[in-house]
């Protein structure tokens, strides 16, 4: 809470702005730390959600299942059904996730040693990647939006994210 705040204090011209000229367009980012806390080995995992270029919606908690990807996705989906009740419309919602193997197990329905093991949360991503409700990308991890709140940046980093 103290970095919060300090950062709070020395950066009041900065905000959070939100522009009428911009499209509202839907996507997300996801991210974890891959078992970053050293107690249990458990990942801290972030989501955001942008609607345009403004934020509307993020959160970082320490996961109990391997399918981070998958806090993300009911977050869009819920977004993507209250704004459908102010006739705004989407297709395929972007969600952006820099882990590779998740995007590869949801698109790839096989499944296979490595894959038995995974919690049936995740297979609720699978289904709507499939039904065509969210797209999954890859995202290059120095443009994953969800870093910033999930592990410490560097200076040049943080403020290209910020």
């Amino acid at each position: 809470m103290k970095r919060i705040f300090r950062y709070l204090k020395f950066t009041p011209q900065l905000g959070l702005w939100y522009s009428s000229g911009s499209s509202l367009s839907l996507r997300g980012f996801s991210d974890a730390d891959h078992a970053g806390y050293r107690i249990d080995r458990k990942s801290t995992s972030s989501t955001c959600q942008l609607l345009g270029t403004s934020l509307v919606s993020w959160s970082s908690r320490k996961q109990a299942i391997v399918s981070l990807v998958y806090s993300c996705c009911p977050q869009l989906l819920w977004m993507k059904a209250t704004l459908s009740d102010f006739g705004l419309r989407f297709g395929k919602i972007p969600l952006l996730v820099d882990y590779t193997f998740a995007i590869s197990v949801a698109k790839n329905p096989v499944l296979h040693f490595r894959t038995k093991h995974i919690d049936v949360r995740f297979h609720f991503l699978r289904d709507h990647y499939e039904k065509g409700d969210i797209d999954l990308i890859h995202v290059v991890s120095a443009n994953q939006l969800a870093d910033i709140f999930t592990k410490s940046l560097e200076f040049d980093a943080f403020t290209r994210l910020r």
